[in-house]
């Protein structure tokens, strides 16, 4: 079926780099394999903003082979929980001149906890004085 309506549907798909990639929806699979992000053909789609750029490459700078894979992590932990948190500790390290790797990354956006969690003891429960409530059962004969 030729005609103006398939001609200008097709006309939108034809055209070169009109492609929106969110990194939100395909994060999950590139931790799996974070090796593939080097050959991702959308790759430059996957830098939320240019503080994720610039720290993607002070991470590859000096031919890091973890620098994929602690930056698909980065965006990983960026998509779980605030990608402005994440945002805000890459420009703190990349200021300081830190190299913004996962672990420094995660442990400014999510530090540890200050006190471990206090151990509860089960309670020990008695309903015996309930048992004052409840009406007894006699049976009329």
């Amino acid at each position: 079926m030729w005609g103006p309506r398939a001609l200008s549907r097709s006309h939108g798909r034809l055209r070169k780099k009109q492609h929106r990639i969110s990194y939100q929806h395909i994060i999950w699979s590139l931790v799996r394999k974070p090796g593939a992000f080097a050959a991702y053909r959308y790759r430059d789609e996957l830098f939320p903003t240019t503080t994720f750029r610039l720290a993607y490459d002070q991470l590859g700078e000096g031919a890091c082979k973890r620098a994929d894979r602690d930056y698909v992590r980065i965006l990983h932990l960026a998509a779980s929980t605030s990608e402005s948190e994440v945002e805000t500790a890459l420009s703190l390290l990349l200021e300081t001149g830190k190299r913004p790797t996962f672990d420094a990354v995660r442990d400014l956006v999510s530090p540890p906890p200050a006190s471990p969690v206090p151990q509860i003891e089960k309670p020990t429960l008695d309903l015996s004085s309930y048992d004052q409530l409840i009406p007894s059962r006699r049976v009329h004969a």
